[in-house]
């Protein structure tokens, strides 16, 4: 493995620093240094006059020591771990060279977890050399190691260090000690991140020489497991250089797709992943992304991993953060996440009936609820399971241990008493086995229906609502608006800085479609289409024209004083941008309610940009539409791309006076960020969130026409909102509504989409 080495006097550039915190050690020389509050292990040197006890209390994993020195540092024989403490030998450990270094290494493995050898070049050439005798062979050396299991930490471990007059290491020096077995410790100094490391060791580069890192693939890709911060397994995914590079330089989970390239996950969806750490498996033939998933998950199914659901205690910690800001007012969940109180009492009598349980399965059950309970507690204060771990980690790494007694309360009082003491002074109410609820908000988190499970509504009624659970049931779904706008941002300054180029590449790199060239011009070829689409798209143009052509208001003219005439008059916006999307959805609708506008209104320029099809090609309704609404361009990209080609102009996409249209939450990041730029000079129609509907119906409506205003926005995506306003009606009527849901929603074309955005949204019932 690689293991960087940082010295008080070094700088080092906040990527390089970011990178290095994903190798799982790093070296320190001054253990007052040492970052031992984080990822990933602190090994740092320490010498005769240090408190050893105390560096290793305060989370250093490995106190690394001179051989000369083990006696007065580690004092008695025992008092530490073994896995705790490293033995490092340099060339002035022994006055009989090579063999008397490796010898003594053998013999201080019986009292540490690692021994550390700080070799000359020389010294490691001939160490590595295949001839080399097996008294001087760093690889019969880690043999050896393998030979001595320290516990649960496996077998000692076996490093190298380039002494300091040798300069600096080389890609072969570091592949001839990863191929013995042993880990190259180098010097943060040497490494550099990025395309230019001014003559340094790229990070990624230098890792796969030291571990010896190769595929077993014919396409020479690295398989590449994707865990969580659990170390639950994501899916699979594949490596090369570049994209270890790039993972690297970037924190983020960026992979090698033979489709995409270089492939930054979820950076278009959203699912992006934020990089924890790298490590190298046992053979060397596959990598492991330890990563910080973000929403809805790491499988294009928008599930967390593309191995099923989570489960336990993954789950339950999932679980509790959704519902902290899901749960519906007046839910048993709500309660707790707003009652301190009521959460506190919970907690104490769960540990009580723990610790009152007797036999396996009622320890097992009580466990538990004390688990949930402490999750709620935990998401409640913004507390992970992950950052739980790692504070169980942290206490792992104490040597120096309390006497464990119970605090006098516990003592005095018995569990029994203590439950009793809290309901006889406590005013909050406890939970019973089966929880009354006193509306009809559901207890349960809201979640997708599965296949085979009613599409439905979640369906409320007015009149048992509170005013505060009717105002929980309004609350929009929040976003990071922050966290998305600083994915964009490098977006649409890269297409700023470097027009046609960036958007052909970031169009390559997130739809797949590889293209010479950005933009189409009129007249476009008009395509073949079925009749009956044709003229359905024939109707609706005409449909939006007559309406809009209705609203093209008069010049006026008042006379307000003798001489003073004041004129009131519309002219055409020049030039329009319209963002049709594309990708999960055709939306020749979406160009038509944009375009047609625009052609009444009587723009001399209308640019429409959409994301092209997988060969480069535009959709061909949507191309039939571009040509009868008089479009002058048709811009093949889409994203936040697609908007800064059009905000800001390219050598051939036209700059434009105002965008308008729909998109993800990252087209209308990339709309605001052109708008608050003033040297983009540039309007859009609104910063649109998520779709929404409002259906009123009564006992006039058709169960058919509600269910199908419904679904039209419900199938927009997974975080549209359909809400039905049930004025009047029966159960029946009711019942009628909803089998047509379920009915419709299973013959769409995008049902899995509709599957989560249905139960997201709800029907509220008035008299």
């Amino acid at each position: 493995m690689l293991v960087p080495k940082i010295s008080p006097s070094q700088s080092l550039e906040p990527a390089l620093e970011r990178a290095l915190g994903l190798l799982p050690t790093v070296l320190y020389t001054d253990a007052q240094e040492a970052r031992v509050d984080r990822e990933p292990a602190a090994w740092a040197y320490v010498s005769a006059s240090d408190d050893v006890q105390t560096l290793l209390n305060s989370g250093l994993a490995v106190a690394v020591i001179g051989a000369s020195d083990y006696d007065t540092a580690a004092a008695p024989a025992g008092e530490f771990d073994r896995a705790r403490v490293a033995l490092r030998y340099t060339g002035s450990s022994s006055e009989e060279g090579l063999d008397g270094i490796v010898r003594a290494a053998v013999d201080g493995m019986q009292r540490c977890g690692a021994v550390i050898l700080e070799l000359t070049a020389q010294q490691i050439g001939a160490a590595t050399d295949a001839a080399c005798a097996e008294a001087q062979s760093l690889a019969a050396l880690v043999r050896a190691a393998e030979r001595q299991a320290v516990g649960a930490s496996g077998p000692v471990r076996v490093l190298v260090e380039l002494s300091g007059d040798a300069g600096g290491w080389t890609l072969g020096q570091l592949a001839r000690v990863g191929a013995a077995g042993a880990s190259a410790v180098v010097d943060a100094g040497q490494l550099g991140v990025g395309a230019d490391c001014a003559g340094r060791l790229e990070v990624g580069t230098a890792l796969v020489a030291a571990t010896g890192l190769a595929s077993d693939r014919s396409d020479g890709l690295v398989t590449t497991v994707v865990v969580d911060e659990q170390r639950v397994c994501l899916g699979v995914a594949y490596s090369n250089g570049a994209s270890l590079a790039a993972a690297l330089a970037s924190g983020d989970g960026v992979y090698w797709s033979h489709k995409r390239g270089l492939w930054h996950k979820g950076l278009t969806s959203g699912a992006t992943q934020a990089l924890v750490g790298v490590s190298v498996d046992c053979d060397a033939d596959a990598l492991c992304f330890r990563v910080r998933q973000q929403s809805p998950g790491f499988c294009h199914r928008q599930t967390s991993s593309c191995f099923g659901p989570a489960a336990g205690l993954a789950r339950l910690a999932q679980t509790v953060a959704d519902r902290r800001l899901s749960a519906p007012a007046g839910s048993y969940t709500r309660r707790l996440f707003d009652d301190a109180a009521l959460l506190r009492a919970k907690l104490v009598e769960e540990a009580g009936e723990l610790a009152d349980a007797a036999d396996a399965d009622s320890v097992a059950f009580e466990a538990a609820d004390v688990l949930y309970f402490a999750m709620v507690k935990c998401a409640a204060h913004g507390v992970s399971l992950a950052d739980v771990e790692r504070s169980l980690d942290r206490k792992h790494l104490k040597v120096v241990r309390r006497r464990g007694d119970a605090k006098p309360p516990a003592e005095a009082i018995s569990p029994v008493e203590a439950s009793s003491s809290i309901e006889a002074s406590s005013p909050v109410e406890t939970k019973p086995k089966a929880p009354e609820l006193k509306t009809s908000i559901q207890s349960a988190a809201i979640r997708a229906a599965l296949p085979g499970e009613k599409i439905a509504l979640r369906v409320f009624s007015a009149d048992a609502l509170t005013e505060r659970e009717r105002s929980e049931l309004l609350r929009r779904p929040l976003v990071d608006s922050q966290e998305i706008m600083r994915r964009v941002r490098p977006i649409v300054d890269a297409v700023r800085a470097r027009g046609d180029a960036a958007v052909l590449e970031l169009t390559a790199k997130f739809d797949g479609a590889h293209m010479d060239s950005v933009v189409v011009r009129a007249p476009f070829a008009v395509p073949e289409l079925a009749a009956p689409v044709r003229a359905a798209i024939d109707q609706a143009y005409a449909n939006v024209r007559c309406f809009h052509a209705a609203q093209l208001p008069a010049d006026s003219a008042v006379e307000t004083m003798a001489g003073v005439t004041c004129r009131r008059f519309s002219r055409a916006i020049e030039r329009v941008g319209l963002y049709v999307p594309g990708g999960t959805a055709v939306l020749p609708s979406t160009a038509l309610m944009l375009g047609v506008p625009a052609q009444v209104a009587g723009c001399s320029e209308i640019v429409l940009a959409t994301p092209p099809r997988a060969d480069g090609s535009i959709v061909p309704e949507v191309l039939y539409v571009a040509h009868k609404v008089g479009a002058t361009a048709i811009v093949k990209a889409g994203g936040a791309q697609a908007i800064a080609a059009m905000a800001y102009g390219t050598a051939s996409v036209p700059k434009v006076d105002k965008i308008c249209g729909p998109g993800n939450q990252y087209v209308t990041a990339a709309k605001m960020l052109a708008q608050n730029d003033a040297d983009a000079m540039v309007a859009i129609d609104m910063p649109a969130g998520p779709s929404e509907v409002l259906v009123v119906a009564d006992a006039t409506s058709r169960p058919a026409y509600v269910a199908s205003d419904l679904l039209s926005q419900a199938e927009h995506g997974p975080d549209s909102q359909a809400v039905l306003l049930a004025v009047g009606l029966s159960d029946a009527q009711m019942a009628a509504i909803e089998a047509e849901v379920d009915a419709q929603a299973a013959r769409l074309p995008r049902v899995d989409v509709v599957r989560q955005s249905i139960p997201k949204g709800f029907c509220l019932r008035v008299p």
